[in-house]
């Protein structure tokens, strides 16, 4: 049986996406970033190998973290200048993380099958059932994203991308919360 690891925590943005995400981009890298809280706290969850998706990856911070432990991961974005920063840092350290720029959508994920889909800092609601759809028998998906319960004013403040409470367990119901 599928699983789901959601955390019920509000977040401080480190960048949005549009603009803002080219100029952050192009001033960090990779290794400045952590890898999102529900996942290293959680890690204990992770099989010892397996196949991982980082969704809307930004840097790539969950891909490097799980790259590191022994994973074959796939890492989407729409920014190229993460995508190459990225790729260029993951042939540097010889991890195994196939970095792609993509614009992501419910077809992005035919064809596709992973162990662990990690999703932080990004909402699409229309992208649940292809996330599902992409998890196989025994998957883990962590999820970490603004809640519409901030403590803080920073952005995003649009609630098209803030989670309402409970709504994750809605938008994820075939998936069972594991943790």
């Amino acid at each position: 049986m599928r699983g789901i690891y959601l955390i019920k925590s509000p977040l401080t943005p480190l960048f949005q996406r549009g603009g803002l995400n080219t100029y952050v981009y192009s001033q960090s890298e990779p290794i400045f970033y952590p890898a999102a809280s529900v996942l290293t706290e959680n890690d204990f969850l992770l099989p010892s190998t397996g196949t991982a998706l980082d969704l809307a990856c930004g840097l790539g911070a969950n891909a490097v973290f799980l790259a590191e432990r022994g994973w074959a991961v796939t890492a989407w974005d729409i920014s190229l200048i993460a995508i190459d920063k990225l790729m260029t840092y993951a042939v540097r350290q010889g991890l195994n993380i196939n970095a792609c720029q993509e614009n992501i959508v419910t077809e992005s994920f035919t064809k596709c099958s992973f162990d662990v889909i990690v999703v932080s800092r990004f909402l699409d609601r229309t992208l649940s059932d292809a996330i599902i759809g992409a998890l196989k028998p025994d998957g883990l998906l962590f999820y970490q994203t603004f809640t519409q319960e901030k403590v803080s004013q920073k952005r995003p403040n649009n609630p098209d991308y803030l989670l309402g409470s409970g709504e994750p367990l809605e938008l994820f119901v075939p998936l069972r919360v594991v943790f």
